[in-house]
C-alpha cells in the first residue's frame, strides 16, 4: 500500500504491512502486530526484521524528515521509529520506546552489518509523545530529538554506507501483543542544519 503525506516530496509504501494503518488530515497511524522486531543482536546475529515499516527513495544531498511520534505502550520495547534503510545489515532507526522497567525514552539502533542500542534520555510526559529528526548530511546521517518540534537535542551522528537509501516508519512490539503508533506533524526540508549540536 502506498500514501503520501502533506507537504512531504516523497512517496510511501509499506514494505512489512502492518495489521492496520490510517491517514487522515496527514496524521499517520499504524499498528504493529505481536512479536515484530528490527534488530540484529550483536551477540548471537540472531535477526528480526518483522517489524512494519513504510519506506520513501530518499532524495540525494541534504535533507532532513521529523515527526511528533506518540505509542500506546504495552510491554517492553514496544517503539515508533523513525528509519533510515540501506539493505538488510545497514540501517538505523530513532525509536520512542519503552523499557522493561516502564520508562518511555529515546533510543537509537545503528545497524552496520549487527545492530547496536543505545538509550538517549526519558521522555518527561510520554502521553504528549516525542518529536523525533533524522538527518542526512553529505555520507552521513543526524538524529535528534525534542519535545516542541522547534528545539532539537542531539542523540547521535552515524555513518552505514553510501548506497541508495530509503527513509520512513517503522512500529514493533518485540516481546509483546502489538503495538499502535501515531506519526503526526511529519515535516520534511532539503537542508541539513548548519550545526548538528546547537539545538536547531
Amino acid at each position: 500500500m502506498e500514501f503520501t503525506l502533506p507537504a512531504v516530496p516523497l512517496d510511501f509504501e509499506w514494505i512489512v504491512p502492518p495489521t492496520e494503518c490510517g491517514l487522515n488530515d496527514g496524521v499517520l497511524s499504524a499498528s504493529a502486530p505481536a512479536q515484530t522486531d528490527l534488530f540484529i543482536d550483536p551477540a548471537s546475529s540472531e535477526t528480526k526484521l518483522t517489524a512494519p515499516r513504510a519506506l520513501a527513495a530518499a532524495p540525494d544531498g541534504d535533507w532532513r524528515l521529523s515527526a511528533r511520534v506518540r505509542v500506546t505502550f504495552r510491554d517492553a520495547f514496544d517503539a515508533g521509529t523513525l528509519l533510515v534503510w540501506i539493505d538488510d545489515t545497514h540501517w538505523a532507526k530513532l525509536c520512542f520506546e519503552v523499557s522493561p522497567s516502564g520508562v518511555p525514552g529515546v533510543v537509537s539502533v545503528v545497524c552496520d552489518g549487527v545492530a547496536d542500542d543505545a538509550n538517549a534520555w526519558p521522555v518527561a510526559d510520554p502521553h504528549e509523545g516525542v518529536w523525533l529528526r533524522v538527518t542526512r548530511h553529505g555520507d552521513a546521517y543526524a538524529f535528534h530529538a525534542g519535545s516542541d518540534g522547534r528545539r532539537w537535542e542531539f542523540v547521535r551522528n552515524f555513518a552505514i554506507g553510501t548506497g541508495p537509501a530509503q527513509v520512513g516508519f517503522v512500529v514493533q512490539a518485540p516481546t509483546g501483543s502489538g503495538c499502535h503508533a501515531v506519526f503526526d506533524h511529519v515535516e520534511y526540508a532539503p537542508s541539513a542544519p548548519s550545526d548538528l549540536r546547537d539545538g536547531s
